[in-house]
């Protein structure tokens, strides 16, 4: 390196340590704004027409903290409601989700790599797959009865599709020069599974449990509305029961943000756990 781009690079600014922070919240600051908007004429709109069926944000928003957010500091200002309402849904969410997500890349990896396996499961799993999830309630109810396992199963039967195609999809476009070329060096073909295929066909399952993780949360809510007494479901059911419109609508916008929460902590670990397909596509292109 040549003296005056080594003095060049020594008068360059260092960066500062708060700097990303200051362009994360500039960035959220420019992405926020419409829902601020949003928000403000809803709020002008449903007091200028005073409908007893659309609260105000203010309303809902008082609900929310009455129902979940109203605890002590030592809580993080979670009420009882909340501690329960939030543990029962978020532990058969994600119980499902997680087991969905390893039967789908199971199955989905074995279908991908085997042409004879397809040809047998494909109408079987394309018939499972067309059944919407919510029929099948009735018959989760009758063998598994009202409970944690029913509600679970419900999760996991819904949310295993995306998963499972996209892993399959992934997995027949992994590239046969580098299995041939694993396969000369004698890598087993275990290894190679763990080692080549699944790691090329990351981008693609990501995207499937990504997908899942958003059906996830309709179908907890959709299994909670029968016989559950504790969850989110649960709480909106008998809201709407007792006609407390203001708490009713505090579940639907609470079922919102845990979507917005979920989706955003899914993407930043996706980020991070492939930065490396991401660099190495760039260097492709």
């Amino acid at each position: 390196m040549s003296g005056a781009s080594m003095r060049a690079r020594a008068v360059l600014p260092a960066r500062r340590p708060g700097g990303r922070v200051l362009r994360a919240a500039r960035g959220f600051a420019e992405r926020a704004w419409l829902v601020a908007v949003a928000a403000v004429l809803w709020e002008l709109v449903t007091r200028a027409v005073d409908e007893t069926y659309f609260p105000p944000p203010t309303t809902i928003a008082a609900a929310l903290r009455e129902l979940w957010f109203g605890g002590p500091a030592s809580h993080l200002f979670l009420t009882g409601n909340a501690i329960d309402d939030f543990s029962t849904s978020l532990t058969h969410l994600f119980i499902g989700w997680a087991a969905a997500g390893a039967a789908g890349v199971a199955v989905g990896a074995a279908i991908g790599r085997s042409r004879l396996l397809d040809d047998l499961l494909n109408p079987v799993l394309e018939f499972l797959r067309a059944v919407p999830p919510p029929t099948l309630l009735p018959f989760f109810i009758m063998v598994f009865q009202l409970g944690a396992t029913m509600q679970i199963v419900t999760i996991a039967f819904g949310v295993v599709w995306p998963v499972l195609l996209n892993t399959a999809d992934g997995v027949r476009t992994v590239e046969p020069l580098q299995l041939d070329t694993a396969r000369v060096f004698g890598v087993g073909p275990v290894r190679r599974l763990v080692v080549i295929v699944l790691p090329a066909a990351a981008p693609k399952i990501f995207a499937g449990l990504r997908v899942a993780l958003s059906f996830a949360l309709i179908l907890m809510v959709l299994s909670e509305l029968f016989g559950s007494t504790a969850g989110i479901g649960s709480e909106l059911i008998d809201a709407q029961r007792a006609f407390e419109l203001p708490r009713m609508w505090a579940g639907i916008v609470m079922l919102g943000i845990l979507g917005l929460l979920f989706n955003a902590v899914f993407m930043l670990l996706e980020r991070r756990l492939l930065a490396w397909h991401t660099g190495a596509r760039r260097l492709e292109s």
